[in-house]
C-alpha cells in the first residue's frame, strides 16, 4: 500500500493513519511541497476552472492564499493513483496569531468569540473532486478533522459554509430562514457578525429550494450557523458561520468518529 502523508505522532511514538477505507481511499496530513501543490491544484480546479472564483493570490494552476503556510493540510488521497480527490485546512489558535488571525475574520467579526479562542480551531478551503461527490470523502475528510481535534485538545470548531448566489439567492434564503428560526430559539448561543453584510432583508423569496448537503451535514453533526451571512464577492456566495462543540456534537457521530 502506497504512504500517505501521515500525521506526526509523539515522541518516541509511531506516525500513524487517521482513516482509511475499503474504496482505496485514505486521509492523512500533507508533509511535502509537492503534496500542498496537489492540493492547491485541485482547489484551483474547483474554485476557479469550476465555480469560476478570482482569487489575487492564484497562479499557475494554483489557488494559494497568505493562510496555506500557518495551515494544517488535510487531503483524500486514492492509493492506487496517488490523485489528491479532496481536502480541507485547518488553523490552530497558535498558528492563527502567528497569521495575524484567523481566514474568517476577514468576513466576519469574531469579537463574540473571544472566550473560546484558545480552544478554536478553524477549518476551511474545502473542496472535493467531482468524481467523488458522493458522501464518501467528505466523510473521511471529517473522520480525518475529528481525530487531529481530539489530538490537539479543542473543543470548538469554526468555519464558513458558502451557497452559491447563481440562483439569485434563492437558496441562501432557505438557509437563512431555518438558521434565524433557531437563532431566535436559542438566544443564548454564540453569536458573529458579518464585516460585509449581504443584505437578507432581500431574500424573501419563497420560491422552494433545498438546503445544500453540506450544510445539512453540519447541522446533524450538531453545528450551528451562528449568525447573518457575508457577501463573498470572490465567489458570490453568501458566506454562513458555522461554529461546532465538540462536546455536544450528535452522540452517534460522536461514536461514529471515536470522540
Amino acid at each position: 500500500m502506497l504512504e500517505l502523508a501521515r500525521i506526526e505522532a509523539p515522541a518516541g511514538g509511531r506516525a500513524q493513519w487517521l482513516a482509511a477505507e475499503p474504496a482505496g481511499l485514505a486521509v492523512g496530513l500533507a508533509r511535502s511541497n509537492e503534496e500542498l501543490e496537489a492540493i492547491q491544484r485541485l482547489r484551483f480546479q474547483v474554485f476557479t476552472e469550476e465555480m469560476n472564483a478570482v482569487f489575487p493570490d492564484a497562479a499557475s494552476g494554483l489557488d494559494t492564499d497568505r493562510f496555506d503556510p500557518w495551515c494544517e493540510h488535510l487531503m483524500v488521497q486514492e492509493l492506487g493513483t496517488g490523485r489528491v480527490v479532496g481536502t480541507y485546512r485547518l488553523l490552530t489558535p497558535a498558528n492563527a496569531v502567528k497569521a495575524g488571525g484567523y481566514y474568517s475574520e476577514s468576513e466576519f467579526d469574531l469579537s463574540s468569540l473571544g472566550a473560546l479562542y484558545s480552544s478554536l480551531v478553524e477549518v476551511g478551503r474545502s473542496c472535493t473532486h467531482p468524481d467523488y461527490r458522493n458522501g464518501s470523502v467528505i466523510m473521511l475528510l471529517w473522520s480525518g478533522i475529528a481525530r487531529l481535534v481530539q489530538q490537539y485538545g479543542f473543543r470548538h470548531v469554526l468555519g464558513c459554509a458558502s451557497v452559491s448566489l447563481r440562483d439569485d439567492g434563492v437558496t441562501a434564503a432557505e438557509v437563512w430562514r431555518s438558521a434565524a428560526k433557531h437563532l431566535a430559539a436559542h438566544p443564548g448561543h454564540p453569536r458573529v457578525v458579518p464585516l460585509h453584510r449581504y443584505p437578507v432583508e432581500r431574500l424573501d423569496s419563497n420560491l422552494p429550494a433545498r438546503i445544500p448537503p453540506l450544510i445539512k451535514g453540519y447541522i446533524k453533526l450538531g453545528a450551528t450557523i451562528c449568525g447573518e451571512p457575508a457577501w463573498d464577492p470572490d465567489f458570490n456566495t453568501a458566506d454562513f458561520p458555522v461554529l461546532l462543540d465538540v462536546e455536544t456534537m450528535d452522540t452517534r457521530y460522536r461514536r461514529h468518529f471515536g470522540l
